[in-house]
């Protein structure tokens, strides 16, 4: 099955504007745009009664993707465009659905640019099982926000893309991850701010002048493993501008400071198979939460 970006459909404000981002991908990416919208199987003693109208539901679906459909067709003349129809619990078809594509698209509730997300708990596992990225896009999101501005201070998709901010673990770093970073800044054109944000060493609170000095030469260790991590990808996307930033402090509120003024963020999720199931990261969760741009999560090993 050739990949697609895939986008969960439904009735809502956050899942529109999850579909315009998912087509604007599908340009970038030259792939077809996938559209799913899921529905809850009806219980049989509910099925059987006067208030409950399975078919007039599923005409109600064929005709919210065929128009979602129709209007990106009309926007972005040339794209592919398909939509489905699916039944099942909501989290785990959208989970299997993202395994056939290149990345899976989900609206999340936004609080405004300044605010970040709320994130919904089908969103939410989703992200924490799916094998394949997620994007969690805010509902108002338009084109428009993951540009500058034009020189008369106005709003325009016209505009460079902002940057793509990666949040890094230089400890140990992983190539999906970068490689998806990487990428999207390429498509973008854009400039890819990586953001690696080690502890603050506890000796720091203690405000003796050697502290001063273990900190400047932790933070040259750190930059350094940085600038080592990076060097390959820079060779293998040698138009990407990038822009390295260490520091110490909160990993979380240093990624949704830089999520300000950027079109992507991207963070990663380890794969885990304990046995409390699939988890996300106290980081990404934050990330997810608090975010002013889409948020890509991407999976590894």
């Amino acid at each position: 099955m050739p990949r697609t970006v895939t986008v969960g459909l439904d009735d809502s404000s956050e899942s529109r504007a999850a579909a315009e981002w998912a087509a604007r991908e599908a340009v970038l990416r030259r792939l077809p745009l996938r559209i799913v919208h899921v529905q809850e199987p009806t219980p049989a003693y509910a099925a059987r009664t006067p208030l409950v109208d399975p078919d007039g539901y599923r005409h109600w679906a064929r005709r919210l993707t065929r128009e979602s459909a129709d209007g990106i067709r009309l926007r972005h003349p040339g794209i592919e465009v398909t939509t489905e129809q699916l039944t099942g619990t909501v989290a785990d078809v959208l989970r299997e659905a993202a395994g056939s594509a290149e990345l899976l698209v989900l609206g999340s509730r936004g609080l405004g640019r300044l605010r970040g997300f709320v994130v919904g708990s089908v969103s939410l596992a989703v992200v924490a099982r799916a094998e394949r990225p997620v994007v969690l896009v805010r509902s108002g999101e338009q084109a428009a926000d993951e540009h500058r501005m034009d020189p008369a201070g106005v709003p325009s998709a016209a505009t460079p893309f902002r940057p793509v901010v990666l949040g890094l673990d230089a400890g140990e770093p992983d190539g999906t991850v970068l490689e998806f970073a990487f990428d999207a800044a390429a498509r973008r054109k854009a400039v890819l701010r990586v953001v690696h944000v080690w502890p603050e060493p506890p000796s720091s609170f203690h405000g003796f002048a050697t502290d001063a000095e273990f900190h400047d030469e932790l933070a040259r260790g750190q930059t350094s493993l940085l600038g080592k991590v990076l060097r390959p990808w820079r060779e293998k996307f040698p138009d990407v501008e990038v822009i390295e930033a260490s520091r110490s402090g909160s990993a979380a509120q240093v990624l949704a400071d830089a999520s300000r003024d950027a079109s992507l963020v991207v963070v990663g999720r380890r794969v885990r198979t304990g046995s409390f199931g699939a988890r996300v990261g106290h980081v990404t969760h934050s990330v997810l939460h608090h975010a002013a741009a889409p948020v890509a999560v991407v999976a590894h090993g």
